[in-house]
């Protein structure tokens, strides 16, 4: 069986994130492993035979075998991430086919270059899926996540984010509010500029890092042209892009 066909994955747990946001655990009995940053495809078959598909994210590391997690945000009126919202329990069975994708994928290495990670709402979901691998490693190479959101109740993972970071010194988490901020808040926020990916970048030092960029095409294109302008050369920035619907 290969990436290309489909199956039928079980619908092992579901967990909440955000208002907007869940995590789908699925059971396939056709597991192949993946590499942190591919994708599945999902795909709904109506009773008339009207199908809709969307690609998601793989947000488990590879070290989880047997079943993926796939973190899901509901759009307004979409197709697919409706439905997973409101009509899909655990024990359902959906239909699924991957992983799929080679370029926007982090193998992991403990004498890989250090880890930019940047992400902007649900673009977090692939860089998870390399931070929790990174967390399989030892040593680990030393890594940064930047993480744009708009408000704090739209921080996904937020929980074992922070557990993370508080565990292991090699890690950084950087949270930025672009609408509103926590009480207090003394970090970043404001839209990822080109100043802003300086500091971050600067962080480094002489290290040159190799740089992962997820999230919505405009702050992708901002944000890659911004590490550009901090000296890190193209070939080390990644960018994966998504439009309104996510898919």
């Amino acid at each position: 069986m290969s990436a290309r066909d489909w199956q039928l994955a079980t619908v092992q747990a579901i967990k909440p994130e955000t208002p907007h946001v869940k995590s789908f655990t699925l059971s396939l009995p056709n597991w192949t492993p993946h590499l942190a940053g591919q994708h599945y495809d999902l795909r709904l078959t109506a009773e008339g035979g009207y199908q809709a598909e969307r690609s998601y994210s793989i947000a488990s590391p590879p070290e989880q075998t047997g079943e993926i997690e796939l973190t899901v945000e509901i759009i307004a009126d979409g197709e697919v991430s409706g439905y997973l919202n409101e009509g899909v329990q655990v024990g359902d069975q959906l239909e699924v086919r991957g992983p799929i994708g080679g370029y926007f994928v982090w193998p992991g290495a403990p004498d890989a270059p250090p880890l930019l990670l940047v992400g902007g709402g649900s673009g977090v979901v692939p860089l998870m899926a390399m931070l929790r691998h990174r967390q399989r490693l030892g040593p680990r190479p030393p890594a940064i996540l930047l993480f744009s959101v708009r408000t704090p109740k739209e921080v996904i993972y937020r929980a074992e984010l922070e557990a993370m970071a508080q565990a292991d010194p090699s890690f950084t988490l950087l949270l930025d509010y672009t609408r509103q901020a926590p009480p207090g808040w003394t970090g970043y926020q404001r839209r990822l500029d080109a100043p802003l990916l300086a500091e971050v970048v600067a962080r480094f030092g002489q290290a040159a890092p190799q740089a992962f960029v997820c999230g919505p095409t405009g702050l992708v294109e901002a944000v890659a042209n911004g590490l550009q302008a901090a000296g890190l050369p193209p070939e080390r920035i990644l960018t994966e892009r998504f439009g309104p619907t996510g898919a």
